[in-house]
C-alpha cells in the first residue's frame, strides 16, 4: 500500500542520462507526459567545439561552449545547471545489457561491475555509460540509479533470428548471438502506434534512421527481429558506420594493406557509411543539399542508404504474420521526407501507397500518418528514448514502493 508520502514523492520527475560516445542527452521527464520537460544535449565531446545547449530549471534556453570537456566533466555542468529540480531516480540509457540485463535494473556495486565486465560488447558505448552513472552516483549519492539497456526491448526474438550460424560453443560460453539496438526507442515507437493506429497492436516494421540505424520487426508489442547483432555496427548503413560487410572483409584488408583489427575497427565505425561513400559528410541534411548541387558522392550514399533501408524491411517482414504498417522515427526518419519517399518508392510489393502531400507535411519531428489510406499505414512518430527511460524506471520503483 502506498503511503500519502510516498504517493506525492512518486510524482516527482525521473532525470534521464544518455551518454552517447560523443555525446550527451538529459531530460528532466515529469509523471505527467504533457508537462513540460527539461532537455539539453552536449555534441562533439572531447573537441574545441564541444557545446552544451539546452534548458535550466527556470526553463530558460542557454547555451554554452565546453571546449574539451569529457562525458564526467560535461554531466557536472548539465547536473549544476539542474540544481534544485529534485528528481526521484536517475535512468540511465545503457547500451548493451547481454544476456543477464533483459529488464530494467536497479543500479549498485555488483550490477556495475557486471557491467564493466561487458565492455567488449560494446566498446565505443558502455564506457561512456559507465561514466555518466558513475558521476551521476557522486552528485545524487541517495537517489535510487536504474539501468534501462538498450537491448532489452528484444529479449523477446526467438532462436532463429539471434543465433549466428557459428559453433554452439561460442553462443553458450561466450553469449556470441545478436542482441538489437535501440530498444527504447522501438519500444516507444511500437506503443505509439497501439494508440494511434487502427489496426492497433498487430505487425509493424519501425525504421530508426538517424547517425545510428536499426530496423526492427514488431508483432503485438514485441520484437520479433530486428537488423543489429552483437554490436551496434551490424546492420544498415549510418552516418560513419559501414552496417553490414562481407565477413571476410577483415582478413582481406589485413592481408591486403597489413592493417590491425584496430585499424579496421576505426574504418567500420568511424569512416565508413554515409561519410565513407559520399567523402563529404555524415549529415543527411548536408548531403541531401550537395546531392542536389550534382555532387556525385551524395548521391550515391543516399541511394545506397535507402536501397539498405527497404530491403532490411523487406527481410525483416518475414518474421510477421501481416503487415499492418511502417513507421519512421529518429533524426534522419522524422525530418527527411525524401528518404521516406525513396523508402517507400523500393517496397510496391507491399501495396503501401504514400500520400505525398502528407509526407511533405510531416517534417520538424511532428507525428503523423503519412499513407494515402490503402494498404498498409505509414507513420512518422518522433523518437523519445528519454519518455521511455523515465517509464521503465518510475516503474521499476513503483513495483519496490511499500
Amino acid at each position: 500500500m502506498h503511503t500519502a508520502g510516498n504517493v506525492n514523492q512518486m510524482l516527482d520527475p525521473i532525470l534521464v542520462i544518455n551518454c552517447g560516445s560523443s555525446s550527451l542527452k538529459y531530460a528532466l521527464v515529469p509523471a505527467e507526459p504533457d508537462a513540460p520537460r527539461l532537455s539539453g544535449l552536449v555534441e562533439r565531446l572531447g573537441g574545441v567545439d564541444a557545446r552544451l545547449v539546452g534548458t535550466d530549471t527556470r526553463g530558460e534556453a542557454f547555451a554554452e561552449a565546453l571546449p574539451g570537456a569529457d562525458h564526467r566533466q560535461a554531466l557536472a555542468t548539465v547536473l549544476t545547471r539542474l540544481e534544485g529540480a529534485a528528481p526521484l531516480a536517475v535512468g540511465h540509457r545503457v547500451v548493451h545489457g547481454g544476456e543477464r540485463f533483459v529488464a530494467a535494473t536497479r543500479i549498485d556495486d555488483g550490477v556495475l561491475r557486471a557491467l564493466d565486465a561487458l565492455r567488449e560488447l560494446a566498446p565505443l558505448h558502455l564506457p561512456a555509460n559507465l561514466a555518466g552513472i558513475a558521476a551521476t552516483r557522486r552528485h545524487y549519492p541517495d537517489l535510487p540509479q536504474v539501468a534501462v539497456f538498450d537491448t532489452a526491448f528484444h529479449r523477446t526474438l526467438p532462436p532463429r533470428a539471434y543465433r549466428y550460424a557459428l559453433p554452439e560453443s561460442l553462443y553458450r560460453r561466450h553469449g556470441i548471438r545478436r542482441y538489437g539496438f535501440h530498444g527504447s526507442n522501438h519500444a516507444h515507437v511500437s506503443r505509439r502506434l497501439v494508440r494511434l493506429s487502427g489496426t492497433g497492436d498487430g505487425g509493424w516494421l519501425i525504421a530508426h534512421l538517424g547517425n545510428g540505424c536499426s530496423a526492427c520487426a514488431v508483432w503485438q508489442g514485441e520484437s520479433v527481429d530486428t537488423s543489429m547483432g552483437l554490436t551496434p555496427l551490424e546492420g544498415l548503413v549510418m552516418g560513419t558506420r559501414s552496417g553490414d560487410v562481407d565477413p571476410g572483409l577483415h582478413s582481406h584488408l589485413a592481408r591486403r594493406l597489413g592493417w590491425s583489427l584496430a585499424r579496421i575497427d576505426r574504418l567500420l565505425y568511424h569512416e565508413s557509411g554515409l561519410l565513407g561513400l559520399s567523402g563529404l559528410s555524415h549529415d543527411m541534411r548536408r548531403l541531401e543539399q550537395a546531392a542536389a548541387e550534382h555532387h556525385e558522392g551524395a548521391r550515391l550514399a543516399i541511394e545506397v542508404f535507402c536501397y539498405r533501408v527497404a530491403k532490411a524491411l523487406a527481410a525483416l517482414s518475414c518474421a510477421l504474420p501481416r503487415l499492418d504498417g511502417i513507421a519512421f522515427t529518429g533524426g534522419i526518419g522524422e525530418h527527411a521526407a525524401a528518404v521516406r519517399a525513396a523508402v517507400i518508392a523500393q517496397l510496391p510489393h507491399f501495396g503501401v501507397c504514400l500520400d505525398a502531400a502528407a509526407n511533405a507535411g510531416t517534417i520538424n519531428g511532428r507525428e503523423g500518418r503519412i499513407d494515402a489510406g490503402r494498404g498498409p499505414e505509414l507513420w512518422v512518430i518522433p523518437a523519445d528514448e528519454e519518455a521511455q527511460i523515465a517509464a521503465e524506471t518510475r516503474r521499476l520503483l513503483e513495483t519496490r514502493q511499500p
